[in-house]
């Protein structure tokens, strides 16, 4: 799987730096991403929908490290490229800002915090009530 159109429309927010889009293989677009500045530096999220309870549920997300880490960096690749482009300055993070090659330390802080997400946080199991709120929010008729 390749990514092979990025799109990036920033946006002049205090954590929210920007929207993308991305296409796999010229044949499936995921739009909605959100480049956020977080506390330790710039991070992609994934699209995402609100719940009923209040929570948000990512949309679409990728299912590894690995595929997040390449989404992840041809994102912010691109964010990088479109400030270059418009002539806007890198965001600043503490003593840290956005810049060329920006990306691999960001990418190693995020392995860094993924690793220690995966060691403390059991994988999410769905519940038959959680199913079936699913299913409501997307307006799916549920079986009772």
């Amino acid at each position: 799987m390749e990514i092979t159109e990025v799109r990036v429309f920033p946006v002049n927010e205090e954590k929210l730096k920007a929207y993308a889009t991305i296409t796999f293989d010229r044949c499936f677009v995921v739009r909605d991403l959100k480049v956020i500045q977080g506390n330790n530096g710039m991070f992609v999220a994934m699209p995402s929908k609100k719940r009923k309870d209040g929570t948000f549920k990512d949309t679409a997300h990728p299912l590894n490290t690995e595929t997040r880490e390449m989404i992840e960096a041809k994102v912010l690749a691109e964010y990088r490229k479109e400030l270059e482009r418009t002539g806007a300055p890198p965001p600043e993070v503490g003593d840290r800002k956005l810049e060329a090659g920006g990306e691999e330390e960001i990418k190693e802080e995020e392995i860094k915090k993924e690793e220690v997400k995966e060691e403390e946080v059991k994988p999410e199991t769905e519940t038959p009530a959680e199913a079936e709120t699913d299913q409501e929010d997307a307006g799916e008729p549920t079986n009772t």
